[in-house]
Formats: structure tokens, sequence, C-alpha cells
């Protein structure tokens, strides 16, 4: 085939072929809510050609309803990709959520501008979709090229008057338009963006269609996992730019270090303030239905391509009241349904936390022994990163290293998220993608 001469004729041709593609890999907007068949196996049975590279999962409904007014949301593509597809969450939602429109354009990742074309998104080939309450939907696929660390602005406008579901911490700024503005997606300028959030709203996952890509690595637990800290570089120092997660960081390894035969996509589907196990006795009525058993399913299993999960749970389970066994039990229960989806799950022992009372150490003890035992959980996991040896202060090592430490003894600084990183293994994450 000859190479195509003009953007306009290959943004055509491939939004032709994805559109036919997309027809028998995706989950549509009309299915979406009721499907039966895994992504992972949807993803297979296309030759794996769709991984999200992008997630930050909903945990609640925003303070403050939309009415009528379009957002704006940036997100950071670990890989990329040909075209890419979006999801939105109405899972918090106690009605039917309208969006009117939606599109997607490259962004700088430092306002609200659109640099170059926005193009619109459709669901089942129209522009507007209706997501049920406690529903989601994926769109069709949109022929957006992009390139690995790219930042995506994902437009939605939405109609009437409706409390969006939102995460809360993006570690980035965000933007709305004015209440009554109505459809603003198109506009590339940002202009009408004149509303700065610091939470994500509505889209909770971008997936890209790339077929070199051998699998996505979910990053799966609480605030460590979701960011906390990585906007900390320490006594004044202001950080340059956003995106420095330990997941960021490992993303930007991936892409640097290993070869393009063995690129790995990375999702975020940290919480802040959850915990593995829902028995806790001390678990906060605000976190119910976020622990690791119960949203395994919308935050991990339906995303596409995924191989492997880095397991980071714990810390608060100690903190909440559960003792060894209640963790190990939610430990058990999420490595068994991950591994019976084909994914490898790779375990973090606890990390230290200085607040932690004796009992508290030797659960974290009892549980980091049989994380350790074999490097493999007793068999029920796939492999061990040690992040409590990288964080653990030398000289008290029930505490955080003061050179990673944000000051509370619990998150890691910018400094601390890079070790994190640094520290991972790649081979192992690639021995979770088989022969493929």
């Amino acid at each position: 085939m000859p190479p195509f001469r003009t953007p306009s004729l290959r943004r055509a041709a491939l939004a032709l072929t994805l559109t036919l593609l997309a027809s028998g890999s995706a989950v549509s907007a009309t299915t979406a809510a009721t499907a039966t068949a895994s992504p992972a196996a949807a993803t297979a049975s296309a030759g794996r050609a769709w991984f999200t590279s992008w997630a930050q999962s909903q945990q609640e409904l925003a303070p403050t309803p939309l009415r009528d007014q379009s957002v704006r949301m940036i997100t950071h593509l670990a890989q990329g990709g040909g075209a890419l597809r979006i999801r939105i969450q109405n899972t918090f939602g106690t009605a039917p959520l309208t969006v009117d429109a939606a599109t997607v354009g490259h962004s700088d990742g430092q306002g609200p501008a659109v640099e170059g074309d926005v193009l619109a998104v459709t669901f089942d080939g129209r522009r507007e979709v209706v997501v049920p309450a406690g529903g989601e939907v994926w769109s069709d696929a949109a022929a957006l090229r992009t390139d690995a660390q790219d930042d995506v602005a994902v437009s939605l406008s939405v109609s009437g008057t409706v409390t969006p579901g939102r995460h809360t911490s993006a570690f980035r700024s965000n933007y709305l338009t004015a209440p009554g503005s109505g459809d603003r997606t198109a506009e590339a300028s940002g202009s009408a963006y004149t509303q700065t959030v610091g939470s994500t709203y509505l889209v909770s996952a971008v997936d890209v269609h790339n077929p070199k890509l051998r699998g996505t690595i979910v990053a799966y637990g609480s605030s460590v996992v979701d960011g906390t800290g990585s906007t900390d570089c320490g006594p004044g120092c202001t950080p340059e730019g956003t995106d420095h997660r330990w997941t960021d960081d490992l993303a930007r390894r991936i892409t640097a270090e290993l070869p393009r035969t063995r690129q790995l996509a990375v999702a975020n589907a940290g919480i802040g303030g959850t915990t593995s196990s829902a028995d806790c006795p001390r678990n906060p009525a605000g976190i119910r239905g976020l622990d690791a058993v119960s949203r395994l399913e919308r935050d991990v299993l339906a995303l596409h391509g995924v191989t492997g999960v880095l397991y980071y749970y714990g810390t608060n389970d100690l903190a909440n009241g559960c003792d060894a066994e209640l963790i190990l039990r939610s430990y058990d229960e999420v490595f068994q349904r991950l591994r019976a989806a084909g994914i490898k799950v790779f375990v973090t022992p606890i990390t230290p936390r200085p607040g932690y009372t004796d009992r508290n150490n030797l659960d974290r003890h009892a549980v980091g022994t049989h994380v350790k035992k074999g490097n493999t959980c007793d068999g029920t996991c796939d492999g061990v990163t040690d992040f409590d040896q990288v964080l653990k202060d030398p000289l008290k090592p029930n505490s955080i290293n003061p050179a990673y430490d944000t000051g509370d003894g619990i998150h890691a600084n910018i400094a601390g998220q890079r070790a994190l990183a640094d520290y991972v293994s790649l081979p192992m994450l690639v021995s979770s993608t088989g022969r493929r």
C-alpha cells in the first residue's frame, strides 16, 4: 500500500479501518453495562490491539453538579497508538447522565487549549450517549495518533443538571466551562474553560490501539499508588510539570529501557484512603465499596489488555484495625480472581508507617513473611516488589527514609516516587505477557 499523502486522507483511512475493527473488538456504548464477555477475552480475540494506557478510578460524586456545561480532562498516556477510545462512568450516579458531545485532541499538559485538530468522539456512531445510573460506556475508536507520554484533552458536554462521578485527586489541573455555557467541546483555544478543578470528572480510562504493545500493567492500591506525595519535591521547591507519580516514572522507564518489541502500558487504579479488606473494623463510611475486592471488576478487570497487576495494599488496613488474617484473606480472594483471568500478580509487602502499634507491626511482619515466601506469596502470586525495603529508614525500619518522606511518615515525595519506579523489575513485568 502506498503511503498516505495528506493528514486528512490518512485520518479518513485510519478511521474506516478502526471502525471495522472496533465493531468486533470494542465494548459498545449500548452494551457496556450488560456485556458478559470479559475485556481481556475480547482483546485477545482481536489480536490484543487495544490497551488501557491511562486510568483514574472513580470514587465518589463531585460536590457541585454540572449544569449544561462542558468539562475538559487532561489524560497522560503511558503509551500511544494509532487511535484511542474513552470510558465514561456514572458509577455513583442515581440518575441517567446525558453526554451531548465528546472530543479528543492533543494537549501540552499546561492548560485547557488543544493543539492541532479537535476530533469528535462517537458512541455506536452517534454523538450523544446516555450513561445509565451505575453504568459506563466505551466510545468508538477516534483516529487520534499519539505517542508514549502524550497528553490528551478529553472534552465532554453534559446537558441538564447532573452530579458527575469523579476521581478526587488528579494531581493536575482539569477544566470546566461556566454553567449554562453548553457544548464547547469543539473549541481548541480553551478560552471557555474558565474554571479549574483538581479532580477528574466522568472519564475514567483511555485505551490506545497499538498491536505492537505487549500488555497493560495496572497499579492497584491506595494513596501511594494514587499519587499522594507526587507533587512534593521538598521545602522551597516547586515541581516542574506534573505526572511525577511512581507509575508515571515507571511508564517512562519502560519506554526508554525496554526494546520496542517488549513495550507495556501502565494504568493507575489507586484510590487514596482505601483498604484491601472490606472488613477492617475502623473502615470509614466514605470508603465503603472501594476496597480491593469490591472494585476489582470495574477498576482492573474491565480495563483492556491487562497482563499484570502491581498490588500495593495494606497500610490503611492496619491503621483501620485489620489483622494479618483479614488482610491475607482479601489478598487471596483478589489474587485468585486475577490469576483466573490470566493476569499475573506482583505484590509489595506493606510499607512502614511510624504510627503503627506494636501489634500493627507484628501483623505487617506476618503479611510480609507470607508475601515473601518463595517470592510467590506461598504460591498465590507471581512475584514480589520490595517497596518496603525501598522506603524504610535504615536506622528506624518502621519509619520511612527521611529523604523520601513528605513529612507525614506515610507518603513518598517525588524522590521517593522515583526510587519506587527505579526499583521495579522490568523483566518481571514483561514476564506477565507470556509468549506473545
